[in-house]
């Protein structure tokens, strides 16, 4: 079997697998913000280790907005040990070794909206530049994914090179989500210009859901009509900004309580039929 993962192009990889892998699906971490719950993340990052699981980070792994470009900045949100003249050059490096233990699990690290503002104002890419010093530090082989792209998942389900694949389409999000909506109709625009994939997993708008649309499918071989699912999924963050709505940019705005967590995914192979088998759960902190 060839090395786990290659790039087949900037922003499509492709995963080798044998009968299972399991995953977990980050976005939103918003790491480096004080608000980031990261005795949460930390427990569910070594329940990654533990489960020998791998894992994908779909954008806005850095908050990143205490820059003096920014607009938005504010002391009470910077961590002291970034609050220094090499401002993103101290986040970068702090990540690195904070992610240190998981270098054998990560996958691929896409980028959000936080990170693409970084490299629109300051002409630096942070997402590369973590990714590139964190393979040079622990001796890793982690990939910088796109805003949106796929992770193809290869199984070798025989030795006569019988495979199977499942195709995971990635995107960080747009939009607001919406009170009510909750980003779900932005899934619904998806699907009106995607077809292919196996499953849509958007982040952005720090809701957490999962949800299956079957849909039609003409199978031109053997002739027949017939009926494929396709999973959507949505991530939500580790920022906790609501506590107990005292106030701040999120209370202001009406913003309501967001979950927070990521997601499990288990991909099994059935050799009865040769069908490759998802199984969802989520990973959240349980509020009383």
């Amino acid at each position: 079997m060839p090395k786990q993962i290659t790039r087949v192009s900037r922003n499509v990889h492709a995963v080798y697998c044998e009968k299972e892998i399991k995953l977990l699906l980050l976005s939103d971490l918003h790491w480096d913000n004080p608000k980031c719950d990261r005795v949460l993340l930390k427990n569910h990052l070594d329940e990654a280790v533990k489960r020998d699981a791998k894992i994908i980070l779909n954008g806005d792994t850095f908050c990143m907005m205490q820059g003096k470009y920014d607009p938005r900045r504010s002391k009470k949100d910077i961590l002291p040990e970034h609050n220094k003249a090499n401002y993103i050059d101290a986040v970068i490096q702090d990540a690195v070794n904070w992610f240190g233990p998981y270098k054998d699990h990560i996958l691929v690290v896409g980028y959000g909206n936080h990170e693409t503002a970084i490299l629109k104002a300051l002409e630096t890419d942070p997402i590369q530049r973590f990714v590139d010093l964190f393979n040079t530090t622990h001796g890793a082989e982690i990939h910088a994914g796109g805003y949106g792209g796929v992770v193809d998942f290869k199984f070798q389900l025989s030795a006569d090179s019988h495979r199977r694949k499942w195709t995971l389409r990635y995107y960080h999000g747009f939009g607001g989500g919406g009170i009510v909506t909750k980003g779900v109709i932005q899934d619904q625009r998806m699907m009106s210009f995607m077809e292919g994939y196996d499953c849509i997993w958007q982040g952005h708008v720090h809701e957490l859901y999962h949800h299956i649309n079957p849909v039609e499918v003409y199978d031109s071989h053997q002739k027949k009509i017939k009926i494929r699912d396709v999973h959507q999924i949505r991530t939500s963050s580790y920022k906790e900004e609501y506590e107990d709505g005292f106030g701040g940019f999120h209370i202001e705005r009406g913003r309501p309580p967001k979950p927070l967590g990521a997601m499990w995914l288990t991909l099994s192979t059935s050799f009865a039929d040769s069908k490759v088998i998802p199984e969802f759960s989520f990973c959240q902190k349980m509020y009383v």
